[in-house]
């Protein structure tokens, strides 16, 4: 039975903050679907926070090393924001854990009670990578009280990236450059790594096993100079594993040309731009290396 390690980045959100009631759910479903999972001691839940942070961080959490740096540190921005960098966050999850698969999800994505049951059998299946798609729920609910209630909403798909599993031995493969977590862009990044070096990805966009409070389809939109500097940071991680992108690792990579390039065109994580690049590049060099 393989080992699984999940991390989040925790921190303390003010009073006034969705964010608030999002982490408090967050931290009491992982908790819950650990203890739920038939082998919850193959589990075992991480915490990548700031030295000021760690007193947020619950007892069945592991508080990994204290982060150090943030997106402040890459940048000049005249609205300055600690905005963690994925890299460090993965880099300790990596470190300080030896299990065989390793879990990334967003502060603010809820889990079923049998998520980690899943998860397992997902593996179980030959699958070494793979995103699960969050369930939109009503933003109706204000305690982590009402959990039984908002496991019951079925919700609404969500086409974004927020969910990711994969094998460990897959890490050191990784070009993640400094793409900092909470603005547009992390998603695709951490997702075309997963692409590029599994042999059998797989993209879950119907489950019911993750959930969001709140129907909107996308956050407000981030300030323009962070999505520019994520965006220059997902165009550095492209061309460090350029050789190794290819399009038919892809959700419906094998679809015929014009259906896939309308369903890429239309979906906000695979970025349309890439997939024409690639495109090219595939007709050119059918053989093209796939990791």
């Amino acid at each position: 039975m393989p080992t699984l390690a999940h991390i989040v980045n925790l921190f303390q959100p003010l009073d006034i903050s969705d964010l608030k009631l999002a982490q408090e759910v967050t931290v009491k479903t992982m908790i819950g679907a650990k203890d739920s999972c038939s082998s919850t001691n193959k589990i075992e839940l991480f915490s990548a926070q700031i030295e000021s942070d760690r007193i947020v961080v619950p007892a069945e959490f592991k508080a990994t090393e204290n982060l150090t740096r943030d997106v402040r540190d890459h940048g000049t921005f005249s609205n300055p924001v600690p905005l963690p960098i994925l890299k460090d966050i993965l880099d300790r999850l990596y470190n300080e854990s030896d299990a065989e698969y390793l879990i990334f999800t967003n502060v603010d994505i809820g889990l079923q009670p049998h998520f980690y049951e899943q998860v397992l059998e997902i593996i179980s299946s030959g699958h070494d990578a793979f995103i699960i798609n969050r369930r939109r729920i009503p933003a109706k609910f204000h305690s982590v009280d009402q959990l039984v209630e908002m496991f019951n909403e079925k919700g609404l798909k969500h086409p974004g990236f927020d969910c990711f599993v994969f094998h460990r031995d897959l890490y050191p493969k990784f070009a993640l450059s400094d793409v900092c977590i909470g603005v547009p862009f992390i998603g695709i990044t951490l997702a075309q790594n997963l692409f590029c070096f599994a042999q059998n990805p797989k993209v879950f966009t119907d489950e019911h096993l993750t959930f969001h409070i709140g129907l909107e389809l996308f956050k407000k939109r981030a300030p323009k100079e962070y999505l520019a500097y994520n965006r220059a940071q997902f165009w550095k991680s492209m061309k460090a594993i350029w050789p190794h992108l290819d399009t038919r690792k892809w959700p419906k990579g094998n679809w015929w040309l014009p259906f896939r390039m309308i369903y890429w065109g239309l979906h906000p994580s695979l970025p349309i731009r890439l997939a024409l690049m690639l495109e090219k590049r595939r007709w050119l060099k059918p053989k093209a290396h796939t990791a």
